[in-house]
């Protein structure tokens, strides 16, 4: 018998310091919008963009270095992950109310359907997954109902 083999398709793009979140957003909006994700999962395809944002901004403020983001989808997933220099692994947590950052990971952990972080030769690598779009629904069997 075959193994089944593994289908995935992947994109990524290098993002100096200064001023590249907009352009990782709108790059990554291309590609949710090839996908279709725009249109048949908004909501999912905002959580994406919004994720994007953050985890280039973090690898941007916090790590001091330049972020290399890749975009893979597999079986209908969408793996968002940035790799930065820093060998430091984000960690979640609440700020308080005053606080004008430290929301960053919080949002992630609220938006994704999972996330990771995990050291990499020469920093790490912050990888989140969205579930797409679901294949049309199988019809209930009499036992179902």
């Amino acid at each position: 018998m075959d193994e089944p083999s593994v289908r995935a398709v992947g994109w990524a793009r290098s993002l100096p310091m200064g001023g590249e979140v907009k352009a990782a957003r709108d790059w990554a909006r291309g590609h949710l919008d090839a996908l279709g994700w725009t249109t048949t999962v908004p909501e999912t395809a905002d959580a994406v963009l919004l994720t994007v944002s953050e985890l280039v901004t973090n690898a941007h403020k916090h790590a001091r270095s330049n972020a290399q983001l890749t975009l893979s989808l597999e079986d209908n997933s969408l793996h968002i992950s940035v790799h930065d220099a820093s060998a430091v692994l984000p960690a979640r947590r609440s700020p308080g109310t005053e606080a004008t950052g430290g929301r960053g990971m919080f949002l992630v952990d609220a938006l994704a359907d999972e996330w990771e972080s995990r050291p990499c030769p020469h920093g790490k690598s912050v990888t989140a997954c969205f579930h797409g779009p679901q294949a049309a629904e199988e019809p209930e069997t009499e036992a179902e109902r």
